[in-house]
């Protein structure tokens, strides 16, 4: 998402969906812990209370399963969930979706699983939680004290030290015994893996047309119409274009026939895609290029030193991670089956 570990809620695109107000920057205006009874379903655990919650310290995570920002903190989440859940901390993951593909239960129950996401899950999909919270970002962490008031908050990535340092004295306020004040052991997974901030240039770019930036396809995006895109002779970094027969929505880009591709110049150590199979597509096999040729070390976790991978489920794929020296590089990638969904670029 973005470069400073921040994934903002766009006011113009997300207000009229969730009826929500946004100024970036603020603090929230809630000073207690919100009724959680808006939740369309819960995952690992019945419904909670404020009646299940009474003298816990609890940590509500407003968070979306494709986030890259969101994936960088989880490990801390799980560490946090491994070391104080049973003196008497409760998280709770609100997940409130970005894309439509995220409002898919199973998919979150799928990703949750596949995540280590034990604690239980709140699913926001009428942004009940988001909008109680008065919340703009994700990931967005509150920690509220025993007596249901808010002591703490944090947008984004980072402050991870100080927000264990007020897990320890919310539970140190409640009696909890054997809270100590060394910080949990965290077990950072390879795609959770911080960002590379000195040689992150280019941002997290939207493909559907509602929030597309540097689109260089000659004669622009044909707004939900299937139409036939070339590429340019040359792109800018942080330039992105299509080639082959595209549908672009508001919120993606779909694939509609074979050897359909997107290139984009960039500037990262790594290059994520947001991507799924469209309904009644079960797998779509593409292959990567950088700089017109096969990835080989720069490969990601998604796909073989030759680039090839496959878009089985809705999720965030990593493509590249390059080794240092990370210079400006064209990325390429080419879907081999119609039926490809691309929805955004990140990088780290």
């Amino acid at each position: 998402m973005s470069a400073t570990g921040l994934c903002v809620v766009f006011a113009t695109v997300l207000t009229l969906a969730i009826g929500a107000v946004f100024q970036a920057g603020r603090t929230p205006a809630r000073a207690e812990i919100p009724s959680l009874a808006g939740a369309t379903g819960w995952l690992n655990s019945p419904g909670l209370t404020p009646t299940d919650l009474r003298g816990k310290v609890v940590l509500v995570d407003v968070w979306t399963f494709t986030c890259i920002n969101w994936l960088r903190t989880l490990p801390y989440l799980r560490a946090w969930a491994a070391k104080y859940s049973d003196q008497g901390l409760v998280i709770v993951g609100a997940h409130s979706p970005e894309f439509s593909i995220e409002r898919d239960v199973e998919a979150v129950r799928r990703a949750a699983r596949e995540m280590g996401v034990d604690y239980p899950i709140a699913i926001d999909n009428d942004y009940s939680i988001w909008r109680a919270l008065n919340n703009q970002y994700w990931p967005a962490l509150y920690l509220f004290d025993a007596q249901g008031q808010l002591r703490h908050h944090q947008f984004g990535e980072g402050g991870y030290e100080r927000s264990e340092r007020m897990i320890q004295q919310l539970l140190a306020e409640t009696g909890a015994r054997g809270v100590d004040d060394q910080s949990a052991l965290v077990d950072v997974r390879a795609i959770e893996a911080s960002a590379d901030l000195r040689n992150l240039k280019s941002p997290e770019t939207y493909v559907g047309h509602d929030r597309a930036e540097r689109f260089a396809s000659p004669r622009g995006a044909a707004r939900d119409q299937r139409r036939a895109y070339e590429f340019p002779g040359k792109l800018a970094l942080n330039d992105w274009a299509l080639a082959g027969d595209w549908t672009v929505s508001g919120e993606a880009a779909l694939s509609n026939d074979r050897n359909g591709r997107i290139a984009y110049r960039f500037h990262a150590r790594d290059l994520n895609l947001i991507m799924a199979p469209a309904k009644g597509a079960t797998a779509v096999r593409f292959r990567v290029l950088i700089d017109g040729q096969p990835p080989n070390t720069a490969r990601g976790l998604d796909i073989d030193e030759r680039g090839v991978g496959t878009v089985t489920e809705p999720r965030l794929y990593q493509l590249i991670r390059h080794p240092t020296p990370i210079v400006d590089r064209r990325f390429e990638i080419e879907f081999l089956d119609p039926g490809a969904q691309v929805f955004s670029f990140t990088f780290g």
